[in-house]
């Protein structure tokens, strides 16, 4: 194995302590007998758990290798594999070298692990080949991720030389690109390790709610739909700023409108107030990426005393640099102008002209400027909240009538929270949850 390993020159960058390198240092020490059997048998079963693991995270099925060295290859972010996923596989020289990688990982895929088993006195590669899972695919954080990487395996295993694994290889990457932004909806970042950059790391359980889901506001979720739509397809679009009242779906919406485009290239990175400066390492890193990347921040609002808020304007709109045009800034506030106004903003106001002029007012409600599409979720009126009550419970199968469903909707509204759409959702959880009878 590690004679194959070596060949590997694109993909040949993995880390030495990753499952196919350690592998292939254990047939290595095996073939020059450096080690004992006890030693050797425990380093392979060190491997192997690590990559039952891996099968575990990511619902992995029937053969683990397969699918782990497929995993390998739809993750490997490599001048070749990016290419591809901007523009497809094109003739060149670069090709030559990714054959000779791929007919390696073919070699990889058909490798025979039974001289293992044999001088070891063990059988688990042969287990990992028909491995059956456990626990329900639905119930998979990662399941997107499964899905394409069993697929992908299976078309792998079938291909009859280097040319037809190039071609199912290059194919997937034009479809859905190469890495974490191929195989993920949306994620959060933190500082890198090395204290310079960022890294991403992917949200795996994200809410699968779509715009159907949200009762009401048609008209707030045409307007979100429409810019999206633009964005997605390559036209002119706005940043869009949703504010209003608690519980009305801000959140739920933006959600929502991923899970909607997500097929067509669209990824959110949600990124919190005391990130902010980090957001042109953000960008830096997602500009030339073959995807639509809506950077979103949630509940977004201002004290007086941060300061944050001049990171997140000179992003939008500033800089030498141009923001780039797969990027949109997408966020919820409750409030309508995201900073607190206080009486003092207004001691520097001098009256020009008979018109009243502050400095400081203006520096803080210029942000809200900066975004081109405001969308406003006002609370439902009393009626709205019982229409929207009804339809949530109906659709989870409640056979309550709608005069009990409005009376005990509105005993829980006062003691929880007031009218929202949250309220009206946490109602009808409460009544699927009821043990008694209403």
């Amino acid at each position: 194995m590690n004679r194959i390993v070596s060949k590997i020159l694109m993909y040949g960058d993995m880390p030495q302590d990753s499952i196919l390198m350690e592998l292939g240092s254990i047939c290595a020490d095996m073939r020059e007998h450096k080690q004992t059997k006890d030693e050797l048998t425990r380093r392979v079963f060190c491997q192997v758990k690590r990559l039952l693991m891996v099968a575990t995270d990511y619902g992995f099925d029937k053969n683990l290798w397969h699918d782990y060295l497929t995993f390998l290859l739809i993750t490997n972010e490599n001048p070749f594999s990016i290419t591809c996923e901007k523009t497809g596989a094109h003739e060149g020289s670069v090709n030559a070298f990714a054959k000779s990688d791929f007919k390696a990982f073919q070699e990889l895929f058909a490798y025979d692990f039974s001289w293992i088993e044999q001088e070891l006195g063990i059988d688990c590669f042969t287990r990992l080949t028909d491995y059956q899972a456990i626990g329900k695919p639905e119930l998979m954080y990662n399941k997107n991720v499964s899905e394409k990487v069993r697929a992908l395996s299976i078309q792998l295993g079938k291909a009859l030389d280097e040319e037809q694994f190039f071609a199912a290889v290059t194919g997937f990457y034009k479809a859905y690109g190469v890495g974490m932004f191929g195989l993920n909806k949306a994620f959060r970042i933190s500082t890198a390790e090395t204290g310079h950059g960022v890294e991403f790391h992917p949200i795996n359980n994200m809410e699968k709610v779509m715009l159907d889901d949200l009762i009401g506001y048609e008209l707030q979720k045409k307007k979100l739909v429409d810019n999206t739509r633009a964005f997605v397809e390559g036209r002119k679009a706005n940043n869009v700023l949703l504010f209003g009242d608690s519980g009305t779906g801000k959140s739920t919406s933006i959600k929502a409108i991923v899970n909607e485009f997500y097929d067509q290239g669209l990824r959110m990175i949600e990124i919190y107030k005391h990130q902010f400066q980090d957001l042109s390492n953000v960008i830096a890193q997602i500009k030339n990426r073959n995807y639509r990347f809506i950077i979103y921040m949630d509940d977004l609002s201002f004290e007086e005393f941060e300061i944050e808020y001049k990171f997140l304007k000179a992003v939008i709109e500033g800089g030498v640099e141009t923001k780039p045009e797969n990027i949109l800034i997408y966020a919820t506030s409750n409030r309508r102008h995201i900073i607190r106004e206080m009486w003092s903003d207004r001691s520097d106001v001098k009256v020009e002209n008979g018109m009243h002029q502050s400095d400081t007012m203006e520096e803080k409600l210029s942000l809200v400027n900066r975004f081109g599409v405001t969308i406003s979720y006002s609370k439902p009126s009393q009626k709205e909240y019982f229409q929207i009550v009804i339809a949530l419970a109906r659709r989870a199968g409640l056979t309550l009538s709608d005069e009990k469903l409005r009376q005990e909707a509105n005993r829980w509204e006062l003691s929880h929270g007031g009218i929202s759409g949250r309220t009206a959702q946490q109602f009808v959880n409460y009544l699927l949850g009821c043990t008694q009878d209403l």
